[in-house]
């Protein structure tokens, strides 16, 4: 039975999630959904715990304790929003930033052997995955999301 696109790249992105967090937990100690957090702090600046629940799709409470643990790692810094209310200000450390800097590289490089590995272009894979993100955003946008 031939796959189609939409369950190829649920596959493809499940296996490279799992794929990336037995590396990251063999090699940094961190698993890919903390990465992925750290990731998304780094580029939405100093964001909100209620943001970054938001961009990973978990409740708030999950992503306080992850963000205890990663304080605690020192990779992230937890202060209190000078608005005030119960609101979390996230920004990395400079050892969380060179630990996602780090990482990044690493995967980026593995990534990119994989592709042409598999007889497609590296630049062009690139240029195509950049542009279904593009359209998806518009998507989203014209729909209010």
């Amino acid at each position: 039975m031939e796959r189609s696109l939409s369950l190829n790249l649920h596959v493809l992105t499940a296996r490279l999630d799992r794929a990336a967090d037995r590396i990251l937990r063999a090699e940094h100690n961190v698993s890919y959904s903390r990465f992925v957090a750290l990731t998304l702090v780094g580029e939405l600046g100093a964001s909100t715990q209620r943001t970054l629940a938001e961009y990973l799709g978990v409740t708030e409470p999950s992503v306080s304790r992850m963000t205890a643990v990663l304080a605690a790692d020192g990779l992230l810094d937890v202060q209190a929003d000078p608005a005030g209310g119960n609101r979390r200000r996230l920004s990395l450390t400079d050892e969380g930033k060179r630990l996602v800097g780090s990482i990044r590289q690493d995967l980026e490089g593995r990534l990119a052997v994989l592709v042409e590995q598999s007889g497609v272009p590296y630049a062009e894979y690139t240029r195509h995955t950049a542009q279904l993100l593009a359209a998806f955003n518009q998507v989203e946008q014209e729909a209010g999301r």
